[in-house]
């Protein structure tokens, strides 16, 4: 008789313990094993019980990445006001002296990629990343059949959480498809103006482009007639190549010390443009890399299976709302480039 109460108290135990509530229906769930982590049979959301050891930032912090955030972005604004007045300042008078027409059509083109970059910066940097909508949660009677499939617990929002999405520390918020958060715009890369910011980057790229070519062209005909020296054939040959080298240099640093306010402008603005267009260039080839896996960075470093995503060209004209025929091309060409690789396996 007490091997039976005995065996009754340990089954009313074990069931207690693996007794858990779902945070999203109120549902009482019984586990068949001891399990962190667990998913509502009812409404699909998804409970882990593991301890986070990342804790809530303190108001200090918090302020301090604001105050980081609007001054990366004040910087950015000035230096990108000072790039092109600097521009316009350095470049044009010789670009006037060519002809008139040539002058208005390339102030024409600076004009379009100067509103195209700023347009798109304060997109990206002024639009909401895309925040998840509030829906209802935390009581079965109004929580329906897979209300909240896949969803987790955001204990800093303290709200639920869809998947893909992520809450960023700086921003104090949770971000659908987060990618990364961007100091020099001052806010999360997210669902809403992910394509801001690659159109961003790449008006900043054709920008540094097309500045680059135009400051060396202007920086050639500004610059003052270089002096080698006076050396025959001869002599030259007579030389050997770190003096024609060193010789060579003096030249070229004697004649810079003869440009004047304008040539050094020049010079500034063509090594700058070139260094923030090898940056730039870099980012974006790694986020088009990204959309065209369709992922994001956060998604890429955290989920194991990014690797076997679906990976094609569809996905970047998803990414940029192309067409629909379009897509459906693409979409069927991909599918009819896997269905021959798998048969090719099969037969191998």
């Amino acid at each position: 008789m007490d091997e039976e109460v005995t065996k009754e108290e340990a089954c009313v135990a074990l069931h207690l313990d693996h007794e858990k509530t779902c945070w999203g229906c109120g549902l009482r769930l019984i586990l068949s094993s001891y399990s962190p982590i667990f998913k509502c049979g009812w409404c699909g959301a998804i409970t882990n019980q593991n301890k986070s050891s990342r804790k809530p930032d303190s108001i200090c912090f918090s302020r301090w990445r604001h105050l980081r955030d609007w001054l990366f972005v004040t910087i950015l604004i000035i230096f990108k006001l000072f790039v092109i007045c600097a521009g316009v300042w350095a470049v044009y008078p010789t670009i006037f002296s060519i002809s008139y027409f040539c002058g208005v059509f390339h102030c024409v083109i600076a004009a379009i990629l100067s509103v195209c970059t700023f347009s798109s910066f304060c997109l990206a940097a002024f639009r909401s990343p895309g925040e998840p909508l509030n829906i209802l949660w935390g009581s079965y009677p109004y929580v329906g059949k897979d209300g909240l499939e896949n969803y987790t617990f955001c204990e800093f929002c303290a709200k639920p959480k869809p998947p893909r999405a992520h809450h960023c520390r700086s921003c104090t918020i949770c971000v659908l498809d987060m990618d990364h958060h961007c100091p020099f715009i001052g806010n999360c890369v997210g669902a809403s103006n992910h394509r801001s910011f690659i159109l961003f980057l790449i008006s900043v790229v054709v920008s540094c482009v097309y500045l680059t070519v135009m400051t060396s062209y202007a920086g050639y005909h500004v610059w003052p007639p270089i002096d080698y020296g006076k050396f025959s054939l001869t002599e030259l040959n007579s030389l050997g190549s770190m003096s024609i080298v060193k010789q060579i240099v003096v030249a070229v640093a004697s004649s810079a010390l003869l440009l004047p306010g304008r040539g050094l402008v020049l010079i500034y603005l063509t090594f700058a443009s070139i260094s923030v267009e090898i940056g730039i260039s870099v980012l974006l080839w790694q986020q088009l890399n990204y959309i065209y896996a369709g992922n994001t960075y956060i998604n890429h470093i955290s989920s194991k299976d990014s690797l076997h995503s679906d990976r094609g060209c569809h996905n970047l004209l998803r990414f940029f709302g192309c067409p629909q025929l379009g897509y459906r091309f693409l979409l069927g060409f991909g599918n009819t480039t896997k269905l021959q690789e798998s048969t090719s396996s099969k037969l191998l």
